[in-house]
C-alpha cells in the first residue's frame, strides 16, 4: 500500500519524494524508520528511488556531454577569436611600424628635397649676384666707351671746326691786312707748325 501510494504521489510531483515524506501511511516513528523501510529492497519505494537515482545520474552524465562538449566548443571559438585577434593585432602592428618606416622616409626625402631646394636657391642667387655684378661692369666700361668715344668726337668736332675757323680768320686777315710776301711766309710757318699742334 506504501508502494501504490508513493508511485500515485510521484506520478502527480515527481518531485515530492525529494521534498517530502509522502503523506498516507508514516512509517513506523520517526525519519529514520522511513529511511529504513526507503532502502528496504524488498519495498518499492527504494527501487523508485534508485530508478530516479540513476535517471539523475543518467541526465548529469548527457547534460555533462552536452555542457562539457559546449563548453569546450566556446573554449574552442573563444580561442580561435583571441587568436584571430592576436593575428589582427600583429598585421596592425605590422603596418602601423611599416607606416612609420614611409613616414620617416618621407620626411627625411622632404627634408632632403629643402635642403636641395636651399642650396639651389643659393647657387641661383650667387649666379645672379655675378651676373648682375658682370652686367652692371660691362654696361659700365661701354658707357665710359661711348663717353671717351663722345668726348674724342666731339674734340675731334672741335678741333676740325677751331681749325676751320682760324684758317677762315688767318685767310681773311691775310688777304686783308697783310702784303703778299709776308703773307706766305705765314702760311708757310703755319702749315710747318700744324701737325706738332695737332697732337
Amino acid at each position: 500500500m506504501t508502494g501504490d501510494l508513493l508511485r500515485d504521489t510521484f506520478a502527480r510531483d515527481p518531485f515530492a519524494l525529494l521534498l517530502a515524506i509522502p503523506k498516507g501511511e508514516q512509517p513506523q516513528g520517526t525519519i529514520s524508520g522511513w529511511l529504513k523501510s526507503l532502502f528496504d529492497v524488498s519495498q518499492g519505494e527504494f527501487w523508485v528511488l534508485v530508478a530516479f537515482v540513476l535517471f539523475v545520474a543518467f541526465m548529469v552524465w548527457k547534460a555533462r556531454k552536452a555542457l562539457v562538449g559546449g563548453l569546450d566548443a566556446r573554449a574552442a571559438r573563444i580561442k580561435a577569436e583571441i587568436d584571430e585577434a592576436q593575428r589582427l593585432r600583429e598585421e596592425a602592428q605590422a603596418l602601423l611600424t611599416d607606416y612609420q618606416k614611409k613616414q620617416r622616409e618621407a620626411l627625411g626625402e622632404a627634408e632632403a628635397m629643402v635642403k636641395q631646394a636651399e642650396d639651389e636657391a643659393k647657387r641661383l642667387k650667387a649666379r645672379a649676384e655675378t651676373e648682375l655684378a658682370a652686367s652692371l661692369k660691362r654696361r659700365e666700361q661701354q658707357a665710359l666707351d661711348r663717353i671717351a668715344q663722345a668726348e674724342a668726337q666731339a674734340l675731334a668736332e672741335v678741333r676740325n671746326l677751331a681749325a676751320d675757323l682760324a684758317v677762315a680768320a688767318t685767310q681773311k686777315i691775310l688777304t686783308e691786312k697783310l702784303d703778299p710776301a709776308k703773307a706766305q711766309s705765314l702760311i708757310g710757318d703755319a702749315i710747318a707748325e700744324l701737325p706738332r699742334r695737332l697732337q
